[in-house]
Order: structure tokens, then C-alpha cells, then sequence
């Protein structure tokens, strides 16, 4: 699956429009299977890149409603949410797709895995 239907990330973002097409997905299923596929190499990238853009991205996506985002805005949103989820690899699991001493993350199954994250403001 690819994410080349995104929109443009917003004016100043452009930095991180390499990570969209890996990153960014609707919903948590898609996000954990593109988690769960990353190498560590691909975890430190990110996180190398991201992170110092990351108050950047919550202070332009701070006060948007999801239904009032503008296309680039939903892109942002997205890659957002993936690097929340990926930080943590990075962060504590030593670049690790698996969280270590913790039961196998495929078995959770997230009720609302394939609804969209921002369901109304992604139609």
C-alpha cells in the first residue's frame, strides 16, 4: 500500500516528505504493520529527523479541529501519530519492532485498527 495520494505536507514541512510515502497511514493497523516491518535503521532515521520538528508539528496541528485540517494538515497529522508510535522503539527498544519482555504485539488487536484516526476529517 502506498501513501502517494497524500497531499503535500504544509509549507515548511518539506523536510519530512521523505517519511510519508513509509510513514504515514490512516489507521493504527496500518501503522503498526509498517512499525512492525521498520529495522532499527529505519526507526533512528526517523526519530533523527522528526523529533526536532516534532513541537513544530503539534504547534501547527494545536487548535485545528480534524474535520477543519486542511489536506497538508491531515499529512502531518498522520505522520504524527506514526512517529508517536515509533519513538518508543527508538527511545527504549533499541531499535526493536518487538517490545522486549512484553507479550508479541501482533496479538493486539486494536478494535478500531482499520477506522481511519481522524475518521471524519480523513473522508
Amino acid at each position: 500500500m502506498t501513501m502517494s495520494h497524500l497531499a503535500p505536507l504544509p509549507f515548511g514541512f518539506e523536510d519530512l516528505a521523505p517519511f510519508v510515502e513509509k510513514w504515514a497511514r490512516p489507521t493504527e493497523t496500518g501503522r503498526n504493520a509498517i512499525r512492525w516491518s521498520a529495522s532499527a535503521e529505519e526507526f533512528a532515521d526517523f526519530y533523527a529527523t522528526f523529533m526536532p520538528r516534532l513541537a513544530s508539528a503539534l504547534e501547527r496541528l494545536d487548535g485545528v479541529a480534524l474535520d477543519a485540517m486542511n489536506e497538508g494538515e491531515k499529512t502531518l497529522f498522520l505522520l504524527t501519530a506514526a512517529f508517536a508510535e515509533a519513538a518508543p522503539h527508538h527511545e527504549l527498544y533499541g531499535g526493536s519492532a518487538e517490545v522486549p519482555f512484553s507479550f508479541a504485539a501482533r496479538r493486539f488487536v486494536p478494535a478500531h485498527g482499520d477506522t481511519p484516526s481522524s475518521a471524519k476529517a480523513m473522508r
